[in-house]
């Protein structure tokens, strides 16, 4: 369960059912802007093969979600790719859910937002894009700092931090 803006539409499946009967749904704003992305019952698993410039732009611990004595947290942050000559694919943003450990140092693999959740683990996260020009966005905000001061950005906080299991 989590709780969202009256205003805001859950699309029910947003795509093809993940194998094991899980979940998934994709939460839009009152314009079709896509929020955030909700998928259970996800297979896990990856190798980090190259570093990029790393920044946490925010941080919170969901005690909610612990499994297994390890705490989830949600996160801001951003990773910057010098290979890309277009500026949204050089620097990506990314907020949501993960049980990874912490980067530590410049530098980290490129972002990977899942969590633990049985049976083995899930994503609920989405994608801030500066350049986006979807109705209804504030205008002139360009940076990921303005944009953690949005109603956006708080509403969407609220959002992924109020995931609960059900019951």
């Amino acid at each position: 369960m989590f709780d969202y803006p009256s205003a805001w539409t859950i699309k029910d499946p947003a795509g093809e059912t993940p194998a094991s009967g899980g979940v998934f749904v994709e939460i839009t704003n009152a314009n079709g802007k896509p929020l955030a992305t909700l998928r259970t019952h996800m297979a896990v698993g990856s190798t980090c093969t190259e570093r990029q410039p790393y920044a946490l732009l925010d941080s919170e611990p969901l005690p909610a979600l612990a499994q297994s004595g390890q705490t989830p947290r949600f996160i801001f942050e951003s990773r910057m790719d010098a290979t890309q000559t277009d500026p949204m694919k050089m620097n990506v943003l990314a907020y949501g859910i993960t049980s990874g450990p912490e980067p530590t140092g410049p530098d980290a693999c490129p972002i990977f937002q899942f969590f633990t959740w049985p049976p083995n683990a899930a994503m609920f996260s989405g994608v801030y894009n500066p350049f986006d020009t979807t109705p209804g966005n504030e205008p002139h905000v360009d940076t990921p700092q303005g944009y953690m001061e949005t109603q956006e950005y708080k509403d969407i906080k609220k959002m992924i931090t109020s995931l609960r299991p059900a019951g």
